[in-house]
């Protein structure tokens, strides 16, 4: 019964979460997340009807949905999302004895669709959020690796303050200018492999005995049985107008297509300062004016915690485990760090 009452108070607590949410959003998603909280409550209903005249025993919800619960009620970001997908994969419901089979299945369904939610948020940020994070890590991994290898020569913490100081000029400006060009480049890619309206305009001259027309849709990827109906659409033979994706569709129309990529500026701004905010936390110890080895033990735990930190943002927000994208992220990190302190070590001994 006490487990029965755990479930009661969890389901309580996910119906409220969904709720919170909704209530930041409108039109279909809100849709969506009400209903969710409505099959919570059914759920919710199924453990109060086993337990009875002890279902008055309330049990608090378990750490990790109170938690959800504050965040969906202050944020109601894409993060609470993929926390809440990450919670919906964890049902006990499938070896639960006293649950049916119908709450199992639909737990599994809740997933789905709180992984479709969480895509669409994933979305609206991702261009900009991966030039961000990247941005950082890039800032973090580069410039600790860059004082590990001076410093192991044994130059001066002034020297080495200073090649920090520029190796996060160059990176910061680097990066910026290298997320423009990417991001423009892939945006005026997928704008040369859009249809255009050129079907519209030609299909009145064209002739009729050599319908080229039939080979702009083969060559959209359509059968030649396709390709002949959509022909014989653009002509007027047909009234139907069964698939427009592939033929024409204004240049507008694929505005939101290109937000998982984002903008050319909003990605070099992003990666430029969060670069700049990564590598500046390798050299704040010599800023401080720390020397040797505190100054290096100082870098590394600073760099450490902003690794971590980086990893969990990024295994949260893919649904995966925050903690094991954490440590790869420090691992990867101290890794570079650790191979050019030696190569620094190598040169150092070489030169004198």
């Amino acid at each position: 019964m006490r487990r029965w009452r755990r479930y009661v108070a969890d389901e309580r607590a996910e119906a409220a979460i969904y709720r919170d949410l909704a209530q930041r959003r409108d039109g279909e998603e809100r849709e969506i997340l009400l209903a969710l909280a409505e099959a919570e409550g059914r759920h919710e209903k199924h453990w109060n009807d086993l337990l009875g005249e002890y279902g008055d025993q309330r049990l608090r919800p378990s750490f990790r949905r109170t938690v959800l619960r504050f965040l969906a009620r202050r944020f109601g970001s894409v993060f609470v999302l993929a926390l809440a997908q990450r919670a919906e994969s964890r049902s006990p419901y499938a070896t639960e004895p006293a649950a049916t089979e119908a709450m199992a299945a639909d737990e599994l369904i809740h997933e789905e669709v709180i992984r479709g939610l969480a895509t669409r948020g994933r979305a609206r940020l991702s261009g900009n959020f991966r030039a961000a994070v990247f941005g950082a890590n890039d800032g973090l991994v580069s410039n600790l690796a860059l004082i590990m290898g001076i410093g192991a020569t044994g130059v001066s913490s002034g020297f080495i303050l200073f090649s920090g100081i520029a190796g996060l000029l160059a990176g910061a400006l680097s990066m910026g200018a290298g997320e423009y060009v990417s991001v423009r480049s892939q945006r005026e890619l997928l704008s040369a492999t859009r249809p255009t309206q050129i079907t519209l305009r030609a299909a009145p001259d064209l002739d009729l005995k050599a319908n080229e027309l039939v080979l702009v849709y083969r060559a959209r990827g359509m059968t030649p049985e396709a390709a002949e109906h959509r022909a014989a659409e653009r002509m007027g033979y047909l009234d139907c107008d069964c698939d427009p994706s592939l033929s024409l569709q204004a240049p507008e129309t694929y505005a939101n297509d290109y937000q998982e990529i984002g903008t050319g500026w909003n990605a070099a701004v992003s990666s430029f300062l969060f670069f700049s905010s990564g590598a500046l936390i390798p050299i704040l110890p010599y800023i401080f004016g720390l020397q040797g080895t505190a100054a290096v033990v100082a870098a590394l735990i600073l760099v450490g915690l902003a690794l971590l930190v980086t990893g969990g943002i990024v295994g949260l927000l893919s649904g995966a485990s925050p903690l094991k994208r954490a440590l790869r992220q420090l691992g990867i990190g101290f890794g570079a760090a650790l191979a050019t302190y030696l190569l620094g070590s190598l040169f150092g001994t070489g030169a004198a």
